[in-house]
């Protein structure tokens, strides 16, 4: 390790080794479309790009998650398999340095989730446990799963689903959203061909008119957005502007989004609440259950847990548990994660691989450490 890595990177290397975790490098230079689709709005607007001279889009390395699933779909490496990481990532931020170390586990194939997914967030309690002995720590955790089962349970349809889900993670963007919810915003002016295949939900024969409309216009369907998904994201805009939720319904997504208790209660609030609003949460609720059981197996401080219902983190490749680790009564994340089952997939692997991560930002733990000196 070079002298600009952190003081405290060789005591976490080690307690990497000692949890059994396969050290990982991957490249700094990164193709970009992976980040750009999958990584979330805000990661997106932070990422340093750059072309290489075949006309790739390539970035600098922005979080380690998606390189080390690519990595090891390129490797081809059996599962279960444990990966550890310590290196720079570059990204705009709006205050500290625009690169910086983080360090971290990301956790390939186990099939038993809830042992994986309370092991991640030990693991993170534990590196930060190392190099702030002294320092009190809070736990924030999250599920995109019960979120997206409560919205399901409510009826709502997928493409309001989709738009909220996205939203989970962002504050700014979950308020605009419930608020488009509860007061449909009107429809925009179409014209009168168009509107009619819009309120027909007719896809095929939308894409069709789209097609004339562009080859009448002398536009090539190859240079932008396929007339398909044109006639796509229209459908879905109208059918977004004709729901509104009853107001028991709306009622009921408010009253769960306002559950913040310790984690110890949080299975039993989720099935009061489930119960009062006459909503099956089904599996998700279940695998809750089970993995608020594994993570109190582990002796974490209970008084130092809540489950936060509203809460999530701004990447689009969590499908479970979100998970943040601060100083206590600080406004910023020491660690971060989550689990992404879908990632792998996505990113090309042949069989679906559940995963499990976190990272942790080693200039906000060297801040601490040097205000405790």
């Amino acid at each position: 390790m070079t002298s600009r890595y952190p003081a405290i990177s060789a005591d976490i290397a080690n307690l990497f080794a000692a949890r059994d975790t396969h050290a990982v490098e991957v490249a700094v230079l990164q193709p970009a479309d992976p980040f750009l689709d999958m990584a979330g709005e805000d990661l997106r607007r932070r990422i340093f790009l750059t072309e290489s001279e075949t006309g790739q889009t390539l970035c600098l390395r922005p979080e380690f998650t998606i390189p080390v699933c690519l990595d090891h779909i390129a490797s081809q490496a059996g599962t279960p398999r444990r990966y550890s990481y310590l290196g720079e990532v570059f990204r705009q931020r709006r205050e500290g340095g625009n690169e910086f170390f983080q360090a971290g586990i990301e956790d390939l194939g186990d099939r038993d989730t809830a042992a994986a997914d309370a092991r991640s967030v030990a693991d993170a309690h534990a590196l930060l446990s190392l190099a702030l002995p002294d320092q009190k720590l809070a736990i924030t955790l999250g599920d995109q799963a019960v979120f997206e089962a409560v919205l399901a349970a409510l009826g709502l349809p997928r493409g309001w689903r989709m738009r909220l889900a996205r939203a989970f993670g962002s504050a700014p963007m979950l308020e605009a959203a419930l608020a488009d919810l509860a007061n449909p915003p009107r429809n925009s002016q179409l014209s009168g061909p168009v509107a009619a295949l819009v309120l027909d939900g007719d896809l095929d024969g939308l894409s069709a008119h789209i097609a004339g409309g562009m080859e009448e216009a002398g536009l090539s369907a190859s240079a932008g957005r396929a007339p398909a998904d044109i006639a796509r994201r229209l459908i879905e805009k109208a059918e977004l502007r004709s729901v509104r939720l009853s107001d028991e319904a709306f009622a009921a997504l408010k009253t769960f989004l306002a559950i913040d208790v310790p984690l110890d209660a949080a299975t039993r609030a989720l099935e009061s609440f489930a119960a009062d609003a006459g909503l099956s949460l089904g599996a998700a609720l279940e695998k809750f259950a089970a993995r608020a059981k594994a993570i109190e197996a582990h002796g974490l401080p209970a008084q130092g847990i809540r489950y936060d219902a509203a809460f999530g983190r701004p990447l689009d490749y969590y499908t479970g548990v979100v998970f943040e680790i601060a100083a206590q009564d600080a406004d910023r994340p020491l660690a971060g994660g989550g689990r992404y089952d879908r990632l792998l997939t996505l990113l090309g692997a042949k069989t679906p691989i559940p995963g499990v991560g976190f990272s942790v930002w080693l200039d906000r733990i060297e801040a601490l450490r040097e205000h405790a000196r």
